[in-house]
């Protein structure tokens, strides 16, 4: 007699989602360690980035974003002159379902993180971002004066049918050379807080992203 195992449908898209993950994550960290910048096409599925979107429309039409500075928490400061983007920062107390799952992905990509490459990540912290129409943030690299915490920069976006006429790339200041990177739906990027300078060219239309940073 042959025993016959079945398997049920949901195990078998969770063994599938989970490989796919890693398949992203592991792009993501090979394009870094290849280039200084990492970058992994839909890191955000379809679903994730469509509702997180959506929450960051809300928000800034219920006027909840805020003018984004420069320099720590306890000593901000403002000049729309380098940087003038708006920003809601995410929190798992706000108990939203979207944010969340946006969270757990994030856990999942920290324990990858750690067991390949031992990082040592332990905490993060991330915010929506909203590029006006005009909007830009100057040459700058991440990582504070003094605090060292912020050991990864990573930006995932959340803008559809964007074109090169629509301005808004990010610019990574390599040694001799620049490159510009698309801020196209689902995208991740991903690079170290304290080495490469970026800046975020003139935006032509609304420029929707995820931005943060992994802490130790």
């Amino acid at each position: 007699m042959v025993d016959v195992i079945m398997v049920s449908s949901p195990t078998i898209l969770i063994i599938t989602s989970t490989i796919l993950l890693e398949k992203i994550f592991d792009t993501l960290v090979s394009s870094f360690i290849d280039n200084k910048i990492g970058i992994a096409e839909n890191f955000l599925s379809q679903s994730i980035a469509f509702h997180l979107k959506e929450n960051l429309i809300a928000l800034y039409g219920e006027k909840l974003m805020e003018l984004a500075g420069t320099g720590a928490k306890d000593n901000l400061n403002h000049d729309d002159l380098f940087r003038s983007d708006i920003i809601y920062w995410l929190d798992r107390n706000h108990d939203n379902i979207h944010e969340n799952s946006f969270f757990d992905l994030m856990d999942a990509f920290i324990i990858y993180l750690n067991e390949t490459c031992y990082t040592g990540i332990t905490s993060y912290e991330f915010h929506y971002t909203l590029y006006e129409k005009g909007s830009f943030y100057k040459k700058h690299i991440d990582q504070f004066q003094g605090n060292d915490s912020r050991k990864y920069s990573m930006i995932m976006y959340l803008n559809d049918e964007w074109e090169s006429a629509d301005g808004g790339e990010l610019r990574i200041h390599h040694e001799g050379r620049m490159e510009d990177i698309f801020p196209v739906n689902g995208k991740s990027v991903f690079f170290r807080s304290s080495e490469l300078a970026h800046e975020v060219l003139v935006s032509n239309k609304p420029r929707m992203s995820i931005t943060g940073w992994l802490k130790s």
